[in-house]
């Protein structure tokens, strides 16, 4: 087992799979999982010769269930110290859900301004701001995360139980296909990270406005969302994220749920890959 320890001295748990002199592929990954959500995009990136980099989000699976610092800042502070002890330049960031703003931030903040980033890439990615707002009229209302924090504290096994069962897959929308093992495989997931971390993190992507990051990214940059994305709606999201970009790209996908890279692995990966090639 690998970790980084960062300058306030949290342990983050990573994987760095494949040559060490292959171009580097960066996985972000969304609230409240682990990097074993990129199995599907790791095992796939490694086949086709690339370096893959994934870590668990302070307070997520391996990484420490440290009590403060669950915020954008923090985490986009983490993985430039991941990314600098590996002395990775010129990689790709590929975030989901939360994870896309984590990388917004990164790449904002440090990775551009240190010369590290060749492209990105925000998958069902929060960015710009999911918190409905004055200025912000598509957000989503407080009361929606309010209600998560309250389901999280109550009774968070269960929380995460009814999650992927329903709206994160779309396994709630007539005639999905439910696959148990991938709402067994979210469980499991959630539940090694820590409460705290959890808890405030529902704050962290959705009240954190983003706008100024992704104006600040000239790197070529993807934006992938599905349209029947249940968890962060599309029009607030991706589609906006895209009019703030200077240099971004977005493909949607019909019926696709928020948790496409998951259940449609083949098709994401497909486009995944010819972006990085591109």
């Amino acid at each position: 087992m690998s970790f980084v320890t960062t300058g306030d001295g949290v342990q983050i748990f990573t994987k760095d799979w494949g040559p060490r002199e292959a171009q580097a592929i960066v996985f972000h990954h969304g609230w409240p999982l682990s990097s074993d959500d990129w199995d599907a995009q790791m095992l796939f990136f490694l086949a086709n010769g690339y370096r893959v980099v994934a870590h668990d989000r302070r307070g997520h699976g391996r990484s420490s269930q440290v009590a403060d610092g669950h915020d954008m800042d923090h985490y986009a502070a983490d993985a430039a110290a991941v990314v600098h002890q590996l002395g990775l330049i010129n990689a790709i960031h590929i975030g989901h859900s939360t994870g896309g703003g984590e990388v917004a931030r990164y790449v904002a903040r440090h990775g551009e301004p240190q010369g590290r980033v060749a492209k990105a890439i925000l998958v069902s990615a929060v960015p710009p701001l999911m918190l409905k707002t004055e200025a912000n009229p598509g957000g989503l209302p407080i009361e929606v995360f309010d209600g998560f924090r309250a389901a999280l504290a109550a009774n968070r096994a269960q929380f995460f139980l009814d999650v992927p069962t329903g709206p994160f897959y779309g396994f709630n929308r007539p005639g999905a296909q439910v696959q148990e093992g991938v709402i067994r495989n979210w469980w499991r997931q959630g539940m090694m990270g820590g409460a705290k971390a959890h808890y405030d993190g529902i704050k962290a992507f959705s009240e954190t406005d983003q706008t100024e990051d992704l104006r600040a990214i000239s790197v070529p940059t993807l934006v992938l969302h599905g349209e029947d994305d249940q968890i962060v709606p599309i029009e607030a999201a991706g589609r906006k994220s895209v009019t703030l970009l200077r240099n971004g790209t977005l493909k949607t996908y019909p019926g696709y749920s928020h948790g496409m890279l998951t259940v449609n692995a083949e098709a994401l990966n497909a486009d995944l890959l010819a972006f990085v090639k591109a």
